[in-house]
């Protein structure tokens, strides 16, 4: 599954690394990939329960989901 979620919060390559990193090591998630000028954070993922993990884990990174 694909899905790409609006952020709010990010502003520099740091924090693309943070959400790549944190998000990335999750289990399930096959594929991400941040773009800071759109404020987006696109994953693949495989299942439902996978996004929202995804979800809690960038917002427990401290941004906002839009």
């Amino acid at each position: 599954m694909k899905e790409v979620l609006k952020v709010e919060g990010m502003s520099c390559g740091h924090c693309v690394n943070t959400i790549e990193k944190s998000v990335g090591s999750l289990s399930g998630v096959s594929a991400v990939a941040v773009d800071l000028g759109k404020k987006e954070v696109s994953i693949e993922f495989e299942n439902e329960s996978t996004l929202q993990k995804v979800k809690e884990t960038i917002e427990e990174q401290g941004f906002d989901l839009a």
